[in-house]
């Protein structure tokens, strides 16, 4: 489980930071291996205090997920694309046709029945806590009614799509994280849902 193997390294390495006097060559390296962990290779070029917050410039190389013709695809994109103000997520709940939020709920459900614990039982405790993930009051009740007939994981990520299966995901871990651990059942939603990120990207590359 990376998140149980990578978190107390990371620990670690904060205690280092703080005690360090000179603590600028430590975080450069420290940047640079914690996005290695996720493959991706970065070099940090400039690093400065601004306000209660360290901001960070970056040079990325090509992630060890992304293959030489995707890289260079991004590299053309980025250079064709002369505006670069932020953009919001382009995918949001209510933006979502029906058939999507149905497979939004479904699968949130699934995630909650796999941490073992009772989600109907413990709805009154947990429901205040999805609302500060921001969740809409729409999904909330969708995921309250998806939870009394629960469904596989296997089955709702069939042919599931990337963008869908992006959006739940990031949800997924926060949900997962709740009690501070993820236990395997979770840790197996979780990768399933990773996959349908990957293999539905990959059938649109195709197609």
């Amino acid at each position: 489980m990376l998140v149980q193997l990578v978190r107390p390294l990371v620990r670690t390495q904060v205690q280092m930071l703080a005690q360090a006097q000179s603590a600028s060559g430590k975080l450069v390296g420290m940047v640079s291996q914690w996005l290695g962990y996720l493959g991706i290779h970065a070099e940090v070029t400039q690093l400065q205090t601004t306000g209660n917050r360290i901001q960070v410039s970056l040079c990325v190389g090509k992630p060890e997920q992304c293959t030489e013709a995707e890289w260079q695809k991004i590299l053309d994109n980025l250079n064709q694309d002369v505006d670069t103000t932020p953009t919001a997520d382009a995918l949001t709940y209510t933006a979502m046709p029906p058939a999507h939020q149905s497979k939004v709920q479904r699968l949130l459900a699934s995630i909650l029945h796999a941490s073992g614990q009772d989600p109907l039982a413990d709805w009154p405790a947990l429901r205040p806590r999805l609302v500060a993930m921001g969740m809409e009051e729409s999904m909330l009740t969708g995921i309250h009614s998806a939870l009394k007939v629960p469904m596989p994981m296997e089955l709702l990520v069939e042919q599931l799509e990337p963008e869908v299966a992006a959006f739940v995901l990031s949800k997924a871990i926060h949900i997962a994280l709740l009690d501070q651990q993820i236990s395997r059942a979770e840790d197996t939603a979780l990768k399933a849902l990773l996959n349908a990120v990957d293999s539905g990207a990959n059938r649109e590359a195709v197609a």
